[in-house]
């Protein structure tokens, strides 16, 4: 399909959709009364601070997002963000090997463009590489719909490009989603993941900190949030994800639980049957 055909089938989430109402409806209303543009005002701001709290990582208010794995999922979703960096990311790769776990890296599009060999060796290895906005530009969340439409697809396509792979899920920098974002993701075919639980692992530098929110209440159907890109570093200089990661996997099979890539353990009805070139790196 292509992304006009695609828009044509997507529906707006409800809380969007009566925000549009509301605008109409108050600006209207105004509009038509001029002496009531300072109420008319303040139940704009009042739409926009609800707008604001819907753009919470795991909020759901905006438009589908992926905080859980479908039931009923038996393991966990390993993800990594910021990706990838020809320093870390191989390591990483080494240490889920040696577990037997499989991963998904959300990767950032111009790193992508930069570095095809060692993605086309994550998906060898059976991990999945998804789309991280092509920049990561921390205002993400605050521009327009077609600065976000050319920051999702340049990254779908440098990705694309460097692995043979089109991804099919998406994660916000920073995990913030605006409201203008499902149409340019239904546009483009793909689905936002959020998370289950998070180690803080880009910003603080203690591993054992980040290990115990990761490892804390772990359960089947967890998706978890590291980095291999920006990674915080230790006052050694190591990189906390690689001190983090081992003791994490131990937690994992003390618990029983496997890990699979996001194209495999996200699968479920309501998702979209990969494509044959995805079924055989899932």
């Amino acid at each position: 399909m292509t992304p006009r055909e695609r828009l044509r089938d997507w529906t707006p989430a409800p809380l969007p959709r009566a925000s549009l109402w509301w605008h109409g409806a108050v600006l209207g209303g105004a509009a038509a009364m001029p002496t009531l543009w300072a109420e008319a005002l303040g139940a704009v701001a009042l739409n926009h601070f609800l707008l604001g709290c819907a753009m919470h990582p795991r909020a759901a208010l905006l438009g589908p997002n992926l905080r859980r794995l479908p039931e009923p999922a038996a393991g966990v979703a390993l993800t990594f963000d910021d990706g990838p960096d020809p320093e870390v990311t191989p390591r990483v790769l080494d240490l889920l090997d040696r577990h037997g776990a499989r991963a998904t890296f959300f990767c950032i599009g111009r790193r992508a463009a930069r570095n095809g060999p060692l993605l086309r060796e994550a998906l060898r290895r059976g991990h999945a590489v998804e789309n991280h906005s092509h920049r990561h530009s921390p205002a993400f969340a605050a521009r327009g719909p077609f600065w976000l439409w050319r920051e999702v697809s340049e990254a779908q396509a440098a990705i694309a490009d460097a692995t043979g792979v089109a991804p099919r899920f998406f994660r916000a920098p920073m995990g913030l989603r605006s409201p203008l974002l499902d149409p340019v993701l239904a546009a483009a075919g793909l689905s936002l993941v959020s998370w289950t639980r998070r180690g803080h692992d880009a910003l603080w530098r203690d591993p054992r900190r980040a290990l115990r929110l990761l490892a804390g209440g772990l359960a089947p159907g967890d998706i978890l949030l590291m980095h291999d890109g920006n990674a915080a570093r230790q006052r050694c200089g190591t990189p906390v994800v690689l001190e983090v990661l081992p003791g994490l996997l131990e937690a994992m099979a003390r618990a029983g639980l496997s890990a699979a890539a996001l194209p495999a353990a996200a699968a479920a009805p309501e998702t979209v049957p990969a494509s044959p070139a995805q079924a055989a790196h899932a």
